[in-house]
C-alpha cells in the first residue's frame, strides 16, 4: 500500500502556486463574461488540456486503459467532475467569483462525511463534527443575510449551484480514495475526466446557447490560462500532489484559495462583500479548519 508523505517545503510552495491559480479561475471566467459563457469557455479549456494531455502521453505510450474493476469509478468521477464545472460554470451566471469560490471550497466538508462512512480509518472525531456544524452555520449565514438590494434571489441561486459545485468535487475526492484510483497515475485520472467534461459541457453550452464567443485578446488571454494554467498544469499537480503527499494537509493549505478568490474579486472586478458574507466565510473556514485536524484517534480525515 502506497504510504503518502508529510508536507515539505517544496509541497507548500506547490500548495501556494496551486492557490493562486484556482483562486484565479472564477474571477477570470467572470472577468469576460460577456464575450464567452463561462460553462462554454470551461468546456473549451478542457478540449485544450486533453490535447495538451494525449501530446504529454502519447510519446511515452503511457497506458491510458484502466483495469475492468477501475472503469466504473473511472465512468462516476468523470461525471462527478462535469457536474462540478457544470454548476459553476451556471453559478457565475448569477452570482459573484468571491462567493463562487468560498461555496465551491466547501468540498473538504462533503468530502469528510463521505469518507467517514466509506473508509473506516477515516473516521471523525467530536472536533471534527463541531467543524462541520460550524461550516453548515457559516452556510446558512451566508445564504440569508444582507441588504436585499445586493443579496437577491439570483444571487442566492449562483451561491447554491456553487455550494452543489463544492459537493461535486467532494464525492469526487471519495470516489478515488475508496476505490483503486487513488493508486493510479494522475495522467490517467485526469484524461477521462477532461474527455468527459469536454463533451458533456460542449454539447450543454450548445443545447443550451451558450456557446456564442467573441474572440477578443482578453478572451483568447483566458483561454490560454484556463487550458493550460488550470485544466492542465493546476490539475496535474493536484492530482500528483494527492499521489505522494497525505490528503488531510493539502486540504488545510488548499483554504487560501477561498480567501485569494474573494480579495481577488474584490480587487479586479470591484465586486460587493457583504458583511453577512464576510462572517459566514469565516464561520465555513474555520469550520473547514477543525474538520482537517487530527482526530482524537490519531487519524487525519481525508480532504479534496
Amino acid at each position: 500500500m502506497l504510504v503518502r508523505q508529510p508536507l515539505d517545503l517544496f509541497a507548500f510552495g506547490c500548495m501556494l502556486l496551486f492557490c493562486l491559480v484556482m483562486a484565479s479561475q472564477q474571477v477570470v471566467l467572470k472577468a469576460v463574461e460577456e464575450d464567452i459563457a463561462p460553462v462554454f469557455q470551461i468546456a473549451l479549456r478542457y478540449g485544450i488540456a486533453l490535447l495538451l494531455l494525449m501530446m504529454l502521453i502519447r510519446p511515452k505510450r503511457t497506458q491510458v486503459r484502466l483495469a475492468p474493476e477501475n472503469r466504473w469509478p473511472a465512468l462516476w468521477i468523470g461525471v462527478l467532475f462535469t457536474l462540478e464545472f457544470l454548476l459553476l460554470g451556471e453559478a457565475l451566471r448569477f452570482t459573484t467569483a468571491g462567493h463562487a469560490t468560498v461555496f465551491l471550497y466547501t468540498s473538504p466538508i462533503f468530502a469528510a462525511i463521505g469518507l467517514h462512512i466509506k473508509i473506516p480509518s477515516e473516521r471523525m472525531g467530536i472536533l471534527q463534527w463541531v467543524g462541520i456544524a460550524l461550516a453548515f452555520s457559516g452556510m446558512v449565514l451566508a445564504f440569508i443575510g444582507g441588504d436585499a438590494s445586493s443579496f437577491g434571489a439570483v444571487v442566492l441561486l449562483g451561491d447554491l449551484l456553487a455550494l452543489l459545485a463544492g459537493a461535486s468535487w467532494g464525492v469526487t475526492t471519495v470516489v478515488v480514495r475508496a476505490t483503486g484510483l487513488s493508486v493510479l497515475p494522475a495522467k490517467q485520472i485526469l484524461f477521462y475526466q477532461l474527455l468527459i467534461a469536454f463533451v458533456v459541457l460542449g454539447l450543454w453550452s450548445f443545447w443550451s446557447e451558450q456557446a456564442s464567443i467573441n474572440l477578443t485578446p482578453e478572451v483568447l488571454a483566458s483561454l490560454a490560462f484556463h487550458g493550460i494554467g488550470v485544466a492542465f498544469l493546476a490539475f496535474l499537480l493536484w492530482f500528483w500532489l494527492l499521489t505522494r503527499y497525505k490528503a488531510s494537509q493539502l486540504g488545510i493549505l488548499s483554504f487560501m484559495t477561498p480567501v485569494l478568490g474573494v480579495l481577488l474579486g474584490s480587487w479586479w472586478l470591484n465586486e460587493q462583500i457583504e458583511l453577512n458574507f464576510i462572517i459566514g466565510a469565516g464561520f465555513i473556514l474555520a469550520g473547514v479548519l477543525l474538520v482537517c485536524r487530527r482526530p482524537a484517534s490519531g487519524r487525519r480525515v481525508a480532504v479534496a
